[in-house]
């Protein structure tokens, strides 16, 4: 028994060793001694006129914030506003006119391949209001793609330059002379507006309204927020332009990810069509019932709407925002 009690000793003796030295080195090894230190430095270090220059700064970073939203949120999209987002110098009365034409060329068109005046009439409105719409729609995706891929090149070019001592505006002059389109034209416009005297933040507002998208949004508030507050310029930009390099690289990955489903889902989209235009090359009486029996009609409706919606379903699972 005497042993039993001489190891029972000892066990616990060695346990309250352990439980002692645990709760000396415990805040050594789980970094709260550490993070203590790191907190007295900085109530050290923090003054009460350095708490108060940071309160300062995040009010004008915040206040900068709010302002660069409520212009942005604020702009209407008018015609000529779709006009420059499109990159075109057209004004309204040459896009009316061009319009007016496209409306007259397709309507003839056809109504000499179809002799009824209602689908000419029909194809004049399309080609009038549709037709126009959807083309600037078209030069304003392709143009803002083109701008985004050349952006953090220019963020670059600006970061390289702010770092060897040239200055904001000789930059931007810089990218207008030597970018490729669009990102010259857009410099040169913010070049002329700062010319003319207005202030960097409201042209940065400019050509956001002239390309939205989050990227020329993100640029457009760095510049802002250092234009009115101050700031390290250069290293603001230079992890802008690394975020944007990492989004366009996820970007490209998902799409990558996604054709399997993309091809699956236009070769489901297509069988239809193609199983028809072979089963009307066989038998043509055999499948015109679906057009020419109310039966048919019905069915050739419902198979539309139901292929449409599988299409728009597939389509949403594979569309990603980065």
């Amino acid at each position: 028994m005497s042993g039993v009690n001489v190891a029972l000793a000892a066990a616990l003796a060695a346990i309250a060793t352990g439980g002692v030295a645990y709760a000396f080195l415990a805040p050594y090894l789980s970094g709260e001694n550490r993070e203590q230190q790191r907190r007295r430095a900085v109530s050290v270090v923090t003054t009460p006129a350095a708490r108060a220059a940071n309160t300062n700064r995040r009010e004008q970073v915040s206040r900068s914030l709010k302002e660069i939203e409520a212009k942005a949120s604020g702009a209407k999209v008018t015609l000529d506003l779709k006009i420059a987002r499109a990159g075109l110098d057209w004004s309204k009365q040459k896009f009316y006119v061009v319009s007016a034409a496209i409306g007259i060329v397709f309507a003839a068109a056809i109504f000499l391949m179809t002799s009824t005046p209602l689908a000419a009439i029909a194809a004049l409105f399309a080609g009038t209001l549709g037709l126009p719409q959807w083309l600037l729609s078209h030069l304003r995706k392709r143009r803002i793609n083109t701008f985004i891929k050349e952006l953090p090149t220019a963020i670059d070019i600006i970061t390289r330059g702010i770092r060897a001592g040239i200055p904001l505006g000789d930059c931007f002059r810089i990218i207008s002379r030597e970018a490729e389109e669009p990102i010259r034209s857009e410099f040169k416009q913010v070049v002329e507006a700062q010319t003319l005297g207005l202030p960097v933040g409201e042209v940065m507002v400019k050509m956001y309204e002239r390309v939205p998208v989050a990227d020329v949004n993100f640029f457009a508030i760095v510049i802002s927020i250092q234009s009115s507050s101050g700031g390290n310029l250069s290293e603001a930009l230079g992890n802008l332009s690394r975020v944007l390099r990492e989004r366009k690289k996820m970007a490209g990955k998902i799409q990558a990810m996604s054709m399997e489903a993309k091809a699956s889902g236009g070769i489901i989209a297509a069988l239809p069509f193609i199983v028809g235009i072979l089963t009307y090359l066989s038998s043509p009486d055999y499948i015109s019932l679906l057009w020419t029996t109310d039966i048919g009609r019905v069915a050739l409706v419902a198979s539309a709407i139901w292929m449409s919606l599988g299409v728009f379903t597939m389509k949403k699972m594979i569309s990603f925002d980065v």
